[in-house]
């Protein structure tokens, strides 16, 4: 099974090892064809602390490493 990858924006950096990434998706509405904007936030693991708020970043998911993160940011 493949693993999912998202990408989005960091918007909170203040935890110890733990990033939250905003992904923000666009998509037609099926009867009215309008753009819809919708965003998500997900926790994600970041072990040597090396990101910080407003980069873009890409996540993968993994293996729970608690109750919310299941994703891990991908080094570049």
């Amino acid at each position: 099974m493949t693993r999912k990858v998202l990408k989005g924006k960091i918007i909170n950096s203040k935890n110890d090892k733990t990033i939250v990434v905003k992904v923000i998706r666009k998509f037609r509405h099926p009867f009215y064809g309008k753009v819809i904007t919708r965003s998500k936030k997900y926790h994600a693991h970041d072990e040597k602390n090396k990101f910080k708020e407003g980069q873009e970043v890409s996540i993968v998911e993994t293996k729970p490493f608690s109750k919310k993160k299941t994703w891990q940011v991908i080094d570049k």
